[in-house]
């Protein structure tokens, strides 16, 4: 009996120093992961000139090991309510794929050159800063409703919906209609450098989902244009060239994704 007491004691000793050090190394590297996110966030900051530290994750687990290896399985930037020159605010988001850290420091400094496997980047503007460049204030900017009614989602991966039959939500005061109305509209990227959203209202949508209001035949035209307008100078983060543009959410959504690319933080804020 006295050697099972003892045989016991040694095993839960045994465990618990295996549990210390597993929960210590554990600690270590989610300190270091911490910082080293704080570090990028501090870079970004910097190289972009933006004035409040942007949110960033470097993704995957272990960190040391990446770090050790001189590469990063995936890194995610995020930067809200950013000053624009045409709308007044826009988000900015990137993530980066598979990011090479051989010519650089783990902790991303301000001047790196980091070549990627894939890079996305998104620009997002929200409801009310593109209602206001449109003179609509109360501007409400969703789905099409056949996706928004479909439980595949009927979006790219990174949630984002087709670019037809968006609903655009809101009252066309300046048409000289002062009902609120819901209009079909289009987006598409125009000019030499890819850079103006172009936004093509295309009808009336009436029933669920909508604001259920017809328009008369003689305001149809002006109210239509009223929902239709370009916003020149989206450019993406780092550059890149826009592959996708929908809706997610009540905000507009420009999508570039790149394969094996070499960035600069200093072109994370381009507008």
């Amino acid at each position: 009996m006295g050697q099972n007491v003892r045989v016991r004691k040694l095993l839960i000793g045994l465990l618990t120093t295996v549990t210390a050090v597993v929960v210590g190394a554990v600690g270590v590297d989610f300190g270091a992961a911490i910082y080293a996110e704080y570090r990028l966030a501090r870079s970004v900051r910097t190289a972009a000139d933006l004035h409040f530290d942007p949110s960033a994750a470097i993704l995957g687990f272990p960190f040391l090991t990446q770090a050790a290896d001189r590469r990063y399985d995936e890194i995610e930037i995020r930067a809200a309510s950013v000053d624009h020159p045409v709308v007044g605010k826009a988000s900015l988001e990137a993530t980066l794929h598979d990011i090479d850290l051989t010519e650089a420091s783990w902790l991303i400094g301000p001047d790196a050159k980091l070549p990627v496997g894939k890079a996305e980047s998104r620009i997002i503007i929200d409801s009310t800063h593109i209602g206001r460049f449109m003179g609509i204030t109360d501007l409400l900017v969703e789905a099409p409703t056949r996706e928004s009614n479909d439980s595949t989602g009927g979006t790219t991966e990174s949630g984002i919906s087709s670019n037809e039959g968006l609903v655009f939500t809101g009252t066309p005061d300046q048409a000289g209609y002062s009902e609120k109305v819901s209009i079909a509209v289009d987006l598409a990227i125009a000019g030499p450098d890819q850079t103006t959203l172009v936004m093509t209202a295309t009808g009336v949508l009436t029933g669920p989902g909508t604001a259920d209001q017809e328009v008369p035949d003689d305001k149809l035209a002006a109210v239509l244009a009223a929902f239709s307008t370009r916003v020149p100078g989206q450019k993406l983060p780092f550059g890149l060239a826009p592959t996708a543009e929908g809706a997610r959410g009540s905000d507009i959504i420009i999508e570039g994704i790149a394969e094996g690319v070499t960035i600069a933080l200093d072109e994370f804020r381009l507008s």
